[in-house]
């Protein structure tokens, strides 16, 4: 468990500073995986980032513990979201293996933006949300082409990362500590519901050391940091606020790749940056934040 020392100075760190670490670690993990896709097929890839993330969890977390002492209510959101995770994470590699990483992005990003829109409340936070929404299209570049099935489980995956978001505030309502159990509970369960997937396809990395490692690596970058991260931001920020600021993921991939890459943007990627940072800096958060429900969730 968190100490309530840990606890304590975790609550000093700005949730805005966990928000753009998970930015981050969240592009970390592709380049990963992109060792792994000339190896597995993509479902062993969604297992393996599962699995790996799922034992981290385990081993760090004891998940089960919560999961058997909480209430039959929180067990329902629990399974909820761990079959969420399950099939979002195998949607989204085999939307990418089919269409281009840009349009699956373009098409993920259809999600939290109807989220905060939903929410928006204000015409200073309907602006906002037009200008993101503006920023963050430029900035994917969207090519639509690729195979018909590829866009369904494009269009999958967007819907299911509308219920992580939904469900991820539920169980990190009450604190990031015990948002973080929860989470591991349901990661656990996404192992379950994505092993009848992506288990024999991942069979062949397990007698190759380089091939596990990076899996792994695929987990804790993409599943174990950045969740962790989201939970810590979701505790203490406004469904709205943080879908709004999943604009600025593919902003912050562009600035990775100007600083680590030497990619320099195009005029139409500065200008999308420029859309999106003054998106979140127009934005006013509510008042009055969500009610806690420590005994509910």
């Amino acid at each position: 468990m968190i100490s309530t020392k840990k606890i304590g100075m975790m609550e000093k760190v700005p949730p805005h500073v966990f928000f753009l670490v998970s930015a981050l670690f969240h592009y970390l993990g592709p380049a990963f995986a992109v060792l792994l896709f000339a190896h597995v097929s993509v479902l062993g890839v969604a297992w393996l980032r599962i699995a790996s993330a799922a034992i981290v969890f385990a081993a760090w977390r004891r998940p089960w513990r919560l999961f058997m002492s909480t209430s039959w209510a929180t067990r329902r959101i629990l399974i909820a979201l761990g079959v969420v995770l399950g099939l979002m994470n195998a949607c989204f590699y085999i939307a990418i293996a089919r269409i281009p990483l840009s349009t699956v992005g373009a098409i993920e990003f259809l999600g939290p933006i109807t989220l905060a829109a939903l929410d928006a409340r204000t015409p200073r936070n309907i602006s906002a949300l037009l200008l993101a929404a503006t920023g963050g299209w430029l900035l994917t570049d969207a090519r639509f082409s690729g195979s018909p099935l590829g866009f369904v489980f494009a269009f999958a995956n967007c819907l299911l990362f509308i219920l992580y978001i939904v469900l991820g505030h539920r169980i990190a309502e009450d604190g990031g500590a015990a948002g973080i159990d929860r989470l591991g509970a349901a990661m656990l369960i996404a192992l379950l519901a994505v092993s009848p997937l992506g288990l024999m396809d991942a069979l062949p990395v397990f007698p190759q050391p380089l091939l596990l490692l990076a899996g792994i690596g695929v987990g804790v970058c993409s599943s174990v940091i950045p969740y962790v991260c989201d939970q810590l931001a979701m505790a203490r920020l406004p469904r709205a606020t943080y879908a709004l600021l999943l604009s600025l993921l593919p902003a912050s991939a562009t600035i990775i790749g100007v600083v680590i890459l030497h990619q320099l943007p195009k005029l139409i990627e500065i200008v999308g940056i420029l859309f999106v940072v003054v998106a979140v800096i127009l934005h006013k958060e509510a008042d009055v934040q969500p009610k806690k429900h420590a005994k509910s969730v």
